[in-house]
């Protein structure tokens, strides 16, 4: 077994971890936030980390009403930009809180009259020293290069803040049941996406709300350890531009989870495939079309984290089918330091 495949297994009883954890953190944090009043919000994040990011920015628009943009780094790391910080919330996340450009803007908006927050594996790491408020993942030791378990344990983090934050009952017991849904997820067979991409060159990944994170991470993870050109697109952006690309035999992989998002992501898979192309569609079951099954949780807008814990083993399988080792993608490293 192949460690990437491993990790991805782990993620239920990681998360069954982190939710026995920090609650009083969290719940001090979620109380420091309703306090703040209308601050400005922002993450800072790199990768697979920043797709987790992006889910938890989405869920506190989506559910808080309050603006959320992804800090591009380089205003402070090379453009030495004197952001006003006072009254900002950061949130930044990471596996392993090594990265300079993540640390620099943490500690400088902290210096400048910012709240600042990391969500990171290593909580004895640069990042988790440069922040005021520190959420470990416990996600374990991640060795595999392809972040699996630990961006899961970001999503859950993240939807923790969101659930403190608004005092939200429902949310939190959904959370709290969320383990054994990523074992039934992990579970899955998704084995009908290998033919479809076992030899293709190309190919788009489609979400929209808070399944775009996932679409986000599934093709990274199609490039990083399949070399395969994947491309992660809204399914209102994809109807655009990119749709010129879409012709007889192209593969799509469309994530449709529960939501608001949910019929127009099945009618854009019925158009598609009507059009020639060859569509995976992973919706929950009795979703007409749908040819990987996606399970659901107690609170739809956590069914984007089932979906990513299904996706792994299928692309970790399909990795090894194009004659690559997931565990050694090309080039790459498992700590990448940019600045």
């Amino acid at each position: 077994m192949t460690r990437m495949l491993e990790e991805a297994r782990e993620a239920p009883s990681a998360i069954a971890r982190q939710l026995a954890a920090d609650r009083d953190v969290y719940a001090g944090f979620g109380a420091h936030l309703r306090d703040q009043g209308s601050a400005a919000m922002l993450t800072v994040a790199r990768g697979s980390s920043d797709h987790a990011a992006h889910f938890v920015a989405y869920l506190i628009m989506a559910r808080l009403g309050r603006l959320v943009t992804s800090l591009p780094m380089s205003l402070i790391t090379l453009y030495q930009s004197r952001l006003h910080a006072e009254g900002l919330v950061s949130l930044a996340f990471s596996q392993s809180g090594q990265s300079p450009d993540l640390v620099a803007p943490t500690k400088f908006f902290r210096e400048h009259g910012g709240v600042t927050a990391a969500f990171v594996n290593d909580a004895a790491s640069p990042l988790a020293q440069s922040a005021q408020w520190v959420f470990p993942l416990h996600a374990g030791a991640e060795k595999s290069v392809a972040a699996t378990k630990s961006f899961i344990a970001q999503m859950v983090a993240g939807a923790r803040v969101v659930a403190a934050w608004q005092q939200d009952a429902a949310l939190t017991a959904a959370l709290d049941a969320l383990p054994e849904s990523l074992a039934r997820a992990a579970a899955e067979d998704w084995s009908a996406a290998l033919p479809v991409l076992k030899d293709a060159d190309k190919l788009l990944v489609i979400g929209r709300g808070t399944g775009l994170a996932v679409a986000m991470e599934a093709a990274l993870k199609f490039k990083e350890t399949c070399a395969l050109q994947a491309e992660a697109f809204s399914g209102a952006e994809v109807q655009h531009g990119p749709m010129a690309l879409v012709d007889e035999g192209y593969p799509l992989l469309i994530f449709a989870p529960r939501g608001p998002a949910h019929a127009g992501l099945v009618k854009l898979a019925e158009d598609m495939t009507a059009r020639g192309a060859n569509v995976l569609l992973a919706a929950p079951a009795g979703t007409p079309g749908a040819t990987l099954p996606l399970i659901t949780t107690a609170e739809e807008d956590l069914d984007p984290i089932t979906a990513i814990q299904s996706f792994y083993p299928m692309v970790e399988a399909l990795s090894r089918a194009r004659g690559f080792d997931p565990d050694k993608p090309r080039h790459l490293a498992k700590v990448t330091r940019t600045h």
